[in-house]
């Protein structure tokens, strides 16, 4: 059974930083491309960030240059370090992981970035 376990999300002032973890477990032959989506209230959820299993990455543009997506295949966990954040990266976020055809999904944690 495949889940995801998420955490780091909280409370910070507009400009501080955030690290958010998923550890996945489930699969022994690992993870293909695992990443982070987000939502609020009333709007889809969007892509944030997404690492492929050889380190590729794509961020969206409104976080490029700001959030940083990392996993340590080994420990099959990947991270969100989120810099310079703003009240508008207010969402629950998501992790993902996609084994062959089908996406996994974490429970979701709070982000809250206050002015």
């Amino acid at each position: 059974q495949v889940r995801l376990m998420e955490s780091g999300g909280g409370l910070v002032q507009a400009g501080g930083s955030l690290r958010l973890s998923c550890a996945a477990s489930g699969s022994s032959s690992g993870f293909n491309a695992m990443g982070w989506y987000r939502q609020t209230p009333g709007k889809q959820r969007e892509l944030v960030a997404v690492i492929t299993s050889s380190g590729n990455t794509n961020y969206a543009d409104s976080v490029k240059g700001r959030f940083t997506i990392s996993r340590d295949n080994a420990k099959i966990t990947v991270y969100l370090q989120m810099n310079s954040l703003k009240p508008e990266d207010t969402a629950v976020y998501y992790c993902h992981a996609d084994l062959w055809n089908l996406r996994y999904w974490g429970q979701g944690t709070q982000v809250t970035v206050s002015s």
